[in-house]
């Protein structure tokens, strides 16, 4: 019984992301979700803003803390570690959940794209950053990412494997293309409104400090194999030119 609610509870978790998965998608870009980014102000604009940053802030910390190495050997002395990744996806979940019911639209706009082709152009990158992110987390095996592998086999009643360290696709141009998709999705948009650019700015600033803390666990986790992957692979921008990297594994 427990190994089935370990199992139910995973399945919970993961379907609460990809229902949050979803309604990102339309909260970023302004369609289908009653609540946006976008919107006239209710607020006054410092009062908005320490708001969104509050809530910008409280997504960051959740997310890295839980990540780290450290936090999660204490953690598992609480918390199962079969579900342990599962209670980290739901966690994280949560925090974007308050954001999408709490966000403060700050009025104002960036840029506004009127011409056709432009708009088709910027909702196709926004459509092609949402889709790498999905796709990224395929390569990598997307159900031992968000915690269904590990209560699957707990479900059976086998011992937990790690992955194998693999640089399929896109991670042999870029060593993160997972975080490239995110930068697509936040700010291809035709039209850029204060309280986006906020939003755009605040997560790429945590993206680029969250990787240093990731490729120090990566480096602590594989060793030499990283340090070589992340030697001879840039971190976002692809090489224009030169060879491109070929696949390496290593057992994790």
């Amino acid at each position: 019984m427990k190994r089935l609610a370990f199992f139910l509870y995973g399945v919970l978790s993961y379907a609460v992301f990809f229902a949050t998965f979803l309604y990102a998608i339309g909260f970023v870009g302004g369609f289908l979700t009653p609540t946006s980014l976008d919107g006239a102000p209710v607020l006054p604009l410092w009062q908005a803003l320490l708001i969104d940053m509050l809530l910008l802030g409280l997504f960051a910390l959740q997310h890295s803390v839980m990540a780290r190495p450290a936090f999660k050997r204490w953690w598992t002395r609480f918390v199962p570690e079969p579900v342990e990744r599962s209670t980290y996806v739901l966690a994280s979940s949560l925090a974007l959940i308050a954001l999408f019911a709490h966000w403060q639209p700050l009025g104002g706009v960036i840029w506004d794209v009127q011409d056709p082709l432009g708009r088709i152009v910027l909702y196709a990158l926004f459509a092609f950053g949402w889709g790498l992110v999905l796709v990224t987390t395929f390569l990598i095996n997307h159900f031992d990412l968000f915690g269904l592998r590990q209560v699957w086999l707990q479900l059976l009643g086998r011992p937990y494997t790690p992955l194998r360290f693999v640089t399929p696709g896109p991670y042999r141009l870029v060593r993160h293309p997972l975080y490239v998709g995110w930068f697509f999705a936040f700010w291809a948009t035709p039209t850029m409104t204060a309280a986006h650019l906020v939003f755009a700015v605040a997560t790429t600033a945590y993206i680029l400090i969250a990787i240093q803390l990731e490729e120090r666990d990566l480096v602590d986790a594989h060793g030499s194999d990283y340090a070589e992957y992340r030697r001879r692979v840039p971190m976002l921008i692809p090489r224009l030119f030169g060879k491109a990297s070929r696949p390496r594994a290593a057992q994790a």
